[in-house]
């Protein structure tokens, strides 16, 4: 008997999605209104063969995933269209049909895919579970907690809310990196030139005139030559130490030595860690306004530090809270993750030898979390609004991580005009110290 798929609201406005087998669409449409259901949308369902080939085609080759713009904007569209009482499907089937294809991360095919598993009987957290180069867990289980509630607008909202937070933040990062990036790369350019085209030229007056070069100069020309002679080598330096660092953080062990490393770094530690702590603090408070379980909560918490002393920390609070306790009290036992041997090498490794290790064993035991911010969690938890208090927490600490950025970003560019002034101040020196004397040899 041929099954119709069918989209229906009850007395009570509640969207109804099922699957009903009748002769005919007359006979489905008659028995779904002797339910009691206003009738939104029927159709004979269709093979899934016949349904996947023609998803298929109108799928475009795509690669990565979706930027946070993008799914930023999608989020606040569908929460307009679900609080405008739009049924689920018919609101993607909208924004999948003015959504572009992309190179890069394509939102439409995702969507496409999402449409597909709905249109097959799953729920939209279901479907978004299908589709991880767009939706990762928060994102989907804010979606099952908005679905098991029915809330889900509510719940798209303080979602396009919170990636709007974290856009925001982005977004002011980068903007303020832009112009110390380009000083960089153009003081780069112009060295070079200078090392390839302009120092082999005096080198070659200062060879015919036979002339002594000062020490200076020697340096610059060693420099030069090195250039021009090995220049295919000089990215692989960078390139070498990176691929190091990665190959030796595929060991849990290291991974968080380094990790931690970059939480006990001076003044850009502070700015890694604040970062941490107000995604991870907005990520929580988010999920459990929302009505996600504590445990999962704690679990997507944890899975989104990025970090791996993070990622311990909230294990713990983790494995605490399964015993029975609360969250301030486990976050103020770990908040110190204690001496690291691997953090103590990359400190005398990159910082100077035994000038970094000295400098660490100064900064070894400093906690990874203010006492301020468990005390707030400790609050909202007796009073009952953790949320309200992890909210808190993250603005704090956003605003710092953005204080902290101009303050370095305001330190950092005339620290980079005096070191760029001092290279060319040395290398004109180191040219025209022999000119110098060549021009008083040549007069004489």
């Amino acid at each position: 008997m041929p099954k119709f798929q069918f989209e229906a609201m009850d007395a009570t406005g509640q969207e109804i999605r099922d699957v009903i087998e009748a002769a005919t669409q007359e006979e489905a449409e008659q028995t779904i209104r002797q339910m009691g259901y206003y009738i939104t949308r029927i159709a004979p369902q269709k093979e899934k063969k016949e349904k996947t080939a023609k998803a298929k085609s109108r799928k475009t080759f795509s690669i990565g995933r979706v930027n946070a713009k993008t799914l930023t904007t999608f989020t606040k569209q569908l929460s307009v269209l679900q609080d405008a009482g739009l049924p689920i499907l018919r609101s993607l089937k909208i924004l999948e049909a003015q959504a572009k294809p992309s190179l890069f991360g394509s939102l439409k095919n995702c969507l496409i895919d999402v449409i597909e598993e709905i249109e097959g009987g799953a729920t939209l957290s279901e479907a978004m579970a299908k589709a991880p180069k767009a939706f990762d867990r928060l994102y989907v289980n804010m979606v099952k907690a908005g679905e098991a509630g029915g809330a889900l607008e509510v719940i798209l909202r303080r979602l396009a809310e919170f990636q709007e937070r974290s856009l925001w933040l982005k977004r002011k990062v980068k903007g303020a990196l832009v112009y110390p990036i380009a000083v960089i790369v153009f003081a780069c350019l112009i060295l070079t030139f200078i090392m390839i085209k302009i120092v082999p030229q005096f080198q070659k007056i200062f060879e015919e005139f036979e002339t002594d070069l000062p020490v200076p100069t020697q340096i610059l020309i060693n420099v030069s030559q090195t250039v021009i002679h090995w220049w295919f080598l000089l990215p692989g330096i960078p390139l070498g130490i990176w691929l190091f660092i990665k190959l030796v953080n595929m060991f849990p062990y290291c991974r968080f030595g380094w990790d931690l490393f970059k939480l006990r770094l001076p003044i850009f530690g502070q700015l890694v860690e604040k970062n941490i702590i107000a995604r991870t603090t907005r990520t929580l408070g988010t999920l459990v306004a929302s009505g996600v379980p504590i445990l999962e909560a704690l679990t997507i918490t944890r899975d989104t530090a990025t970090n791996a002393v993070f990622e311990r920390l909230y294990q713990r609070v983790l494995d605490a809270i399964r015993e029975g306790e609360t969250i301030a009290k486990p976050l103020k036992d770990n908040a110190r993750p204690g001496f690291h041997p691997v953090t103590a090498f990359w400190f005398f490794f990159f910082l100077g030898g035994p000038i970094g290790l000295l400098l660490y064993l100064t900064r070894w035991n400093n906690p990874i979390m203010e006492d301020i911010a468990i005390n707030m969690v400790d609050v909202g938890e007796e009073t009952g609004e953790l949320d309200t208090m992890l909210y808190k927490i993250a603005d704090n600490y956003d605003e710092e991580v953005a204080i902290i950025t101009e303050s370095l970003l305001s330190l950092f560019e005339p620290v980079l005009i005096i070191v760029l002034g001092c290279m060319v101040g040395f290398i004109v020196i180191a040219l025209f110290l022999p000119l110098i004397a060549l021009i008083q040899k040549l007069s004489g």
